[in-house]
C-alpha cells in the first residue's frame, strides 16, 4: 500500500536511520588479478600510453570525452588534471602479473548525502579487455561503494550507441533505467545517454556471482572461463528479507 502524508499525497519510503556516507578515499584496492590505485601521472603515464597504443585504430577512445593521443606528452595534458580531481576521482588499473597500468576508471557524480555514485571514464586498453582483471576491477569498485562506504545506488551511464559499454553493464548485472535523449554534446556530436544502476539491495546477490566467477576453479589451464558471469548472476540467490 502506498504511503501518504497528512494531506493524502503519496510519498516515498521513510529512511529514519539514513545518514550521509563518506566520499571514496584515495587508497588502493587489492585483487588477485588487478590492483586499483589512485592515478599518479609520473608512475602511470608511460604504461597507459603504451597500453592504449596497442589499439592502433583508436577504437577505445570513440565514446570517451577525451583522446586519442599521439604522444605521452599529449596524454599527460589529460592525466595531470585528472589525477588531481576529486570528482571525477580517478584510479589506475594495474595488472598484478606485470606491475603495469593497463586502464583507468573513476568514481564521479559523487553524492554522499544521497548515497549515490557513478562509475565512468572507463578506459580499458586491449591488454585489459576480456581478462579476469577487467571484471575484478569493477568488483573492487563496487565492494568499496557498497561494503566499505554504504552507498545506496551505483550508476553506469554511456552513449546509447556504445554497444560494448551497454553489453558490459548488462553482463555485470546492472539494471537498465532508461534513455535520456540529447543529454550531452561531446566531440562535436550528440549523445543520447543510456542509464543503468545497481541498488544496495541487489549487491549481495551480485557479489556472490562475481566471487564465484573470479574463483580459480572457474578457469581451465588455458585461462578460459568455465561458467559465464551472466549465468552466475542469473543463478545467484536473492538476499533474504527481514
Amino acid at each position: 500500500m502506498a504511503r501518504t502524508n497528512k494531506l493524502g499525497q503519496p510519498i516515498g519510503e521513510p529512511l529514519p536511520d539514513w545518514e550521509s556516507v563518506a566520499r571514496p578515499p584515495r587508497t588502493p584496492m587489492e585483487g588477485s588479478f588487478v590492483r586499483v590505485e589512485p592515478l599518479d601521472v609520473d608512475r602511470h603515464l608511460q604504461d597507459l600510453f603504451e597500453a592504449a597504443a596497442v589499439d592502433a585504430d583508436g577504437r577505445i577512445w570513440t565514446y570517451l570525452f577525451v583522446g586519442p593521443y599521439q604522444s605521452a606528452a599529449e596524454m599527460r595534458q589529460w592525466l595531470e588534471p585528472a589525477a588531481s580531481s576529486d570528482d571525477p576521482l580517478y584510479y589506475a588499473l594495474v595488472d598484478r602479473s606485470t606491475g603495469k597500468a593497463t586502464g583507468v576508471a573513476s568514481y564521479l557524480r559523487i553524492q554522499p548525502e544521497h548515497g549515490v555514485i557513478e562509475i565512468g571514464n572507463i578506459l580499458y586498453s586491449p591488454l585489459l579487455q576480456r581478462t579476469p582483471a577487467a571484471t575484478e576491477a569493477m568488483y573492487l569498485f563496487m565492494c568499496r561503494v557498497f561494503d566499505e562506504l554504504g552507498y545506496r545506488r551505483y550508476e553506469w551511464k554511456c552513449d546509447s550507441l556504445n554497444a560494448g559499454s551497454r553489453k558490459a553493464a548488462e553482463r555485470l548485472g546492472f539494471q537498465y533505467d532508461g534513455l535520456f535523449p540529447q543529454a550531452i554534446v561531446y566531440k562535436g556530436r550528440n549523445r543520447d545517454t543510456a542509464w543503468y544502476s545497481i541498488l544496495d539491495k541487489d549487491w549481495p546477490r551480485l557479489k556472490q556471482a562475481y566471487e564465484k566467477w573470479l574463483r580459480a576453479d572457474n578457469f581451465d589451464k588455458m585461462g578460459r572461463q568455465r561458467r559465464r558471469l551472466e549465468e552466475l548472476v542469473e543463478d545467484a540467490e536473492p538476499a533474504a528479507e527481514g
